[in-house]
Parts: C-alpha cells; sequence; structure tokens
C-alpha cells in the first residue's frame, strides 16, 4: 500500500498535485470540532509533505513547491473560518459578493506563511544537500510550525484551527501542559512528516531504513502522549464554588439597537438577580452601552444584590474612562471589593474593530469611519476573589493565545503571589450565527485547559457557554443558541505546569535543536 501510495505521489502532475492540496486543505475543517476527526491533520499534511519531497526527475520547481504549500493553507484557512463571511454580510451590511472576497483576500494573505514554509524547505534541501530522512523529521517539521508561528503573532495574530486544536481529543493531548498547541502543530508535523517519509521512500533501497525510523518516531510520540495524560501537574485547591453562567442568546442585530438597550438591561438584571451564587457572570459587553450612558442606578443595584446576598457578580460591559477612553471590560462586585469594583480590561484588542493599527490611521479617516480606539491596562492584570479561588477572566478571543495566559500565571507565580485557580472567558459570539464556530472556541478553551491545569469557565452570549475541568472535559454545558443558566460546582487548582514556566520557549528550543541536528547530519543519513 505504502509503494502504490508512493507511486501515485510521484506520478502526479503539479496541476493534480494542486487540486490535490486543495482538496486536503479544505478537509482540515473536520479535524476540528464539531466533528473532530483528528487523523485529517496528519494525514492531509503528509500529503503535502510526501509531494515537497519528491526528488530527481520528479520533484517540483522552488516555485511549484510554494503554490502547493500555498493551495493547501489556503482551503484550509477559508474553510476553517469560513464563518467570517456570516458576520460581514448578516451583521456587517456587506454585499455576499464582497464578504466571500473579502475572506479570501484574508486567507490568501495568511497562507503566505505556508508558502514560505515551503520556499525554505526547498531552500535548505538544495544548499545543505539533505536527504529525505533529515528533510522530513527535522527540517519540514521545524518550518511547518514556524508557519503556524508566525500566525499567532503576527500582525497582532489570528491564530485560529492552528492545526495543534485539532488534537484536544488525541494522544498527543497529553503533551499540552508541557509544550503547549504550538508544540503539538510541531509533533503534527512531525507525524506527518514520518508517514510522507515512507511514502517518499517507495520501493527504495531506503524504504526499510525509512519505514524503521519512522515507525519508531509514531510509536515514541503516541506512547509519550498517552503516558503524559497520567501525569497530574496541578492540585486541589480549596472548596469548590458555586456558580451561574448566564446565556441571553440576545441577537446580535437587535443586541445595540437602540429600541432594544432596554430589553437586554432588563434581561440582564433579571438574570443576576434571579438566585444567589458564589460566582453569576454575563457574557462579554452583555450590557450593551458605555458605563457613562447606563441608568444612574443600575450598577449600583447590582452592587447592593452582591453585599445582600454575599455573590460575586462579574459584568460584561464597555467602561468609559472619559473623553475617549474606552474599555471593554468586565467589572466584578462582591462584599470583599465592597463599593470599589474589580475590573478587568480587554488587552489582546482586535485590529480595526478595537483599535486602528500602525500605518493606517490615514485610511480611517480618509474613509470618514467613526471608529473609537479601546484603551487597556496591559497583558498583566489581577485576578478576581471569589471566597478562596482566585478567577482569572479573559475576553472574546484572548483565550486564542495561550502564551499570554501562561504568561499571567507565570508572574502571579515569580511575585511569589497566590496564581488565579480556575480561568474565565466571556464572549459574544453571536456575529457568527450558528456555525462552526462555537464548538471551534470552546475546543480552543479545551486546550487552555490542558495547557494550565485549571478549570475554564465560559459564560456567552449564544455558546458555548460550558464548564471544563482539569484534562480539558466539558462536564456541562448549555445548548448553543438558547437562552439559559448553567449552573455547576467548579472546584479551583493550584500548581504550575511546564507549558506556564516555560511557555512557547520549550518548542521553540526543539525546533533550533532539530535545525542544528539537520545542519550536523546534513549529508550523513
Amino acid at each position: 500500500m505504502i509503494k502504490t501510495l508512493a507511486g501515485v505521489l510521484s506520478a502526479l502532475s503539479w496541476r493534480s498535485s494542486f487540486l490535490l492540496m486543495l482538496v486536503a486543505g479544505g478537509l482540515n475543517v473536520f479535524s476540528f470540532a464539531p466533528v473532530n476527526c483528528w487523523p485529517l491533520q496528519i494525514i492531509s499534511l503528509a500529503l503535502l509533505s510526501g509531494l515537497l519531497l519528491r526528488d530527481g526527475n520528479a520533484a517540483f520547481t522552488r516555485k511549484q513547491a510554494v503554490w502547493l504549500a500555498w493551495a493547501y493553507g489556503f482551503a484550509w484557512l477559508t474553510a476553517g473560518v469560513g464563518w467570517l463571511v456570516i458576520a460581514m454580510t448578516v451583521y456587517g451590511g456587506l454585499p455576499g459578493l464582497l464578504s466571500v472576497l473579502a475572506l479570501i483576500l484574508l486567507t490568501a494573505a495568511l497562507s503566505i506563511y505556508m508558502a514560505a514554509a515551503a520556499y525554505a524547505l526547498h531552500w535548505l534541501r538544495q544548499r545543505w544537500q539533505l536527504s529525505a530522512l533529515v528533510t522530513a523529521l527535522l527540517i519540514m517539521p521545524t518550518l511547518w510550525t514556524v508557519a503556524e508561528w508566525l500566525r499567532i503573532w503576527l500582525l497582532t495574530g489570528f491564530p485560529w484551527v492552528l492545526s495543534g486544536y485539532a488534537h484536544t481529543n488525541s494522544p498527543l493531548a497529553g503533551f499540552a501542559p508541557v509544550i503547549g498547541v504550538l508544540g503539538l502543530c510541531w509533533l503534527n508535523a512531525l507525524l506527518a512528516g514520518a508517514i510522507a517519509l515512507l511514502c517518499s521512500a517507495g520501493s527504495s533501497h531506503y524504504a526499510s531504513r525509512y519505514a524503521k525510523v519512522s515507525g519508531i518516531v509514531c510509536m515514541v510520540i503516541f506512547a509519550g502522549g498517552w503516558a503524559l495524560q497520567e501525569v497530574v501537574w496541578t492540585r486541589q485547591q480549596g472548596q469548590p464554588i458555586q456558580v451561574r453562567l448566564l446565556q441571553g442568546n440576545v441577537q446580535q442585530d437587535m443586541k445595540f439597537d437602540q429600541d432594544h438597550l432596554n430589553d437586554s438591561l432588563s434581561l440582564y438584571h433579571d438574570m443576576l438577580l434571579a438566585a444567589p451564587a458564589d460566582l453569576i457572570v454575563t457574557p462579554e459587553t452583555a450590557l450593551p452601552m458605555l458605563t457613562s450612558q447606563l441608568p444612574p442606578d443600575y450598577l449600583p443595584l447590582l452592587n447592593n444584590f452582591a453585599q445582600s446576598s454575599g455573590s460575586a457578580l462579574l459584568v460584561g460591559v464597555a467602561v468609559h474612562d472619559g473623553g475617549d477612553k474606552y474599555s471593554n471590560s468586565v467589572l466584578g462586585m462582591s462584599r470583599q471589593y465592597g463599593n470599589q469594583a474589580y475590573r478587568y480590561d480587554k488587552h489582546h484588542l482586535v485590529p480595526f474593530g478595537e483599535f486602528i493599527p500602525p500605518g493606517f490611521r490615514w485610511f480611517v479617516k480618509a474613509m470618514a469611519i467613526p471608529m473609537g480606539e479601546f484603551s487597556t491596562a496591559g497583558p498583566i492584570q489581577p485576578a478576581m476573589k471569589v471566597g478562596g479561588q482566585l478567577v482569572m477572566p479573559n475576553i472574546c478571543y484572548e483565550d486564542l493565545f495561550g502564551e499570554e495566559i501562561a504568561a499571567q500565571l507565570l508572574s502571579q507565580y515569580a511575585a511569589g503571589e497566590p496564581t488565579a485557580s480556575i480561568l474565565l472567558n466571556v464572549s459574544n459570539l453571536a456575529w457568527y450565527g450558528d456555525s462552526f464556530a462555537i464548538p471551534q472556541h470552546l475546543q480552543i478553551s479545551r486546550m487552555r485547559v490542558l495547557e494550565t491545569g485549571r478549570p475554564m469557565l465560559r459564560a456567552t452570549n449564544t455558546g458555548a457557554t460550558a464548564v471544563i475541568i482539569p484534562g480539558g472535559k466539558v462536564v456541562a454545558q448549555l445548548p448553543a443558541n438558547t437562552k439559559g443558566v448553567l449552573t455547576a460546582k467548579v472546584q479551583g487548582y493550584q500548581g504550575m505546569t511546564p507549558y506556564i514556566l516555560l511557555g512557547n520557549w520549550g518548542v521553540i528550543g526543539l525546533m533550533v535543536l532539530s535545525v542544528l541536528l539537520g545542519f550536523v547530519l546534513r549529508r550523513k543519513m
């Protein structure tokens, strides 16, 4: 079978290979939630890797290799984040054709990272005269991972559907507390390289050696993942707290409509005060007004309830600090804080949606776009005390940046302070309708739980409102696109995983080591 597959890959023309990459990349969407067919992530990348490993007369030129990688990345991202069209068309008022064009332009640009990885791979293979074994197992996984790493931070980052997120249910999940989601991207590419190595060997005299090495690599990775899943990195802290997570299911086209603003205020007033709990949480910007526009007695009434009932409230609202200073925030009220509310400001802001990127202010002014900018208190902010637990919020897509959450926990640890014992995400995904965005975002939160060894609470407008416990298991969840309240008892956890201590430096070290080893072995294997 390996020989047959190798023969097919080596016989494909460039055009056929380009079409194959479009199909393979597009199928990646099914490796993520809600389908969770994680082997697709490895197999699809193995097909691309196998094509790029072709040598001799069957080898592709550097330009052809770049376009193959670009096609794979383009189809992967377009299928993975196609729900952006809903926000642009239904709620942004953009014509459908222009929305699709905007999506294509975005994913085409992001796919350049993968194309650049293929360019570098082709160049290094010729420059260093790399063998197929060294290329597949040392150089290729590193370059693919660098391409995904660039998507995390370049231009503020858009790390949705990173390949590592497909592995919340796979054996590779055991590595998440050690090397994080970026490390899982590297392991995914390493497995793909091992499979591609088998295919590239075909019937050559290297086939036996390649088969043995590839088999060992796959066995070590899977066995290591299963073994690491049995390691307990964190321990229970204090007593469980009773939580109420509110899901208002306010439709996005009504949320900021002047005729429905009071409806939202009344909805969340009633939901917050319906029953006491240790912690009661609303979604992101559940109150659809600036704090300066709220009825004067609105927040004081909530605080009075918190004081009298012993409940801690966390309310999503845009805070107006006077002048042009605004922040996307959650305000906390409880007996422990008295009349001085706890506050967390979103710090990882969305370009154009929440701030004007450097160099684009002229464009905003020229187009007369009525856009303000949110301010923030910075990435390191205190957690909120709730009983004997410390709850650390993040807002919207901030939980896509696991290294930033780990850095907050590490800063608390380094200062000799108690670290946050419960994570909390508040979001509003109503922009994306009933799409894959909801289960994908839940899967991302599960990865944060795996990395940190702490439970994650999710309070969202339309879903997924859920409770995730260490190990990444969802133990309670409301149906999406329904109004409801999720009540649960949640146990906090303390302790430091290797990923909290090292962040992405662990996998960066592995990648640097791989490149150095590849250079040393470039003509010996």
